[in-house]
């Protein structure tokens, strides 16, 4: 059954929207991830346009971020005091993604600009997964436990215009915050994405934030930040295709009742490597057709025609 999407101006068959959705679905339910740099990319393969692909993608985040949103709130998981700077610092990097996006939009290299932060962001994601989820295994199979310091001083703690983050158990500087923040919002703007893979680790890391608090907040930022970036690109670009998104959130509620169940049958560590394995993959597939000669070197648009 073949569904016309209007603002991506191209027919595709419904079951393959719902099997990409589902799919997309189904990673997030075993993995906890929300699914926006891996159903962007699919988007691609099936002949959707990457500027129609990365502004309908978002609604997916919105989609599966809300509901584990409020989850962390009933078990009071959120700092709502971090995830408000972060937020403040998304809104913007935000604003500067889409003004970045529709600049190269205009220049006519939004494709190649997309497609290129894929193939840089993935390939660096994916290896240090693919990396760190091998070193857990190895400890896992030895039965050693990774050594942990008591307490680690970060250098975020030496920077002015600090706060107390109390759910966190922090007080520190704003800035950091509000930098990650920015860089998040940005690469939701451009790449169509939460953000989550890059937020979850600047989180722990940079920041030092306690575990516990780190998913919750992340979706927190990442809900508010998703949704604003999809409703720029509406009013802007008028990229967002609502029958496209509606296919793919359908698809992507189904999908992640199975993959939870999946996902608890498997360990931690072979869950880590199979998603950094599945992120490099979906880098070759784009990298690939980046370098690979086009079967039509040219293409003519007629004004006004479809």
């Amino acid at each position: 059954m073949q569904i016309y999407l209007p603002i991506a101006e191209t027919s595709v068959n419904a079951f393959t929207l719902l099997g990409v959705g589902g799919g997309v679905g189904v990673l997030s339910g075993m993995f906890g991830v929300g699914g926006g740099f891996l159903i962007t990319p699919l988007l691609f393969f099936i002949g959707v346009p990457p500027a129609v692909a990365v502004a309908t993608g978002v609604n997916q985040v919105v989609a599966s971020s809300i509901s584990g949103v409020l989850a962390h709130l009933r078990r009071k998981t959120v700092d709502l005091r971090m995830g408000m700077v972060l937020l403040i610092g998304g809104l913007i990097g935000s604003m500067i993604g889409i003004w970045f996006f529709n600049l190269m939009q205009r220049m006519g290299q939004i494709d190649l600009v997309v497609q290129l932060a894929y193939v840089l962001f993935l390939g660096i994601i994916g290896a240090l997964m693919l990396q760190e989820g091998w070193r857990a295994l190895r400890r896992a199979r030895s039965a050693t436990p990774p050594r942990r310091k008591l307490h680690t001083h970060l250098w975020v703690h030496n920077l002015p215009l600090k706060m107390k983050f109390r759910a966190s158990g922090l007080y520190i500087s704003v800035f950091p915050p509000l930098l990650v923040g920015v860089g998040v919002g940005i690469l939701a703007a451009i790449m169509g994405v939460g953000g989550g893979f890059i937020l979850v680790p600047a989180m722990i890391y940079l920041l030092g934030m306690p575990t516990k608090v780190v998913i919750g907040t992340s979706l927190f930022q990442v809900t508010f930040v998703a949704a604003f970036t999809t409703m720029m690109h509406a009013i802007t670009n008028h990229s967002v295709d609502v029958m496209l998104a509606l296919f793919l959130i359908v698809g992507g509620a189904l999908g992640a009742q199975i993959g939870t169940r999946i996902g608890m049958k498997l360990r931690a560590e072979e869950l880590r490597i199979l998603l950094a394995l599945l992120v490099l993959a979906v880098c070759g597939k784009i990298a690939l057709d980046l370098l690979l000669t086009p079967s039509e070197l040219y293409s003519i648009t007629i004004p006004g025609r479809f």
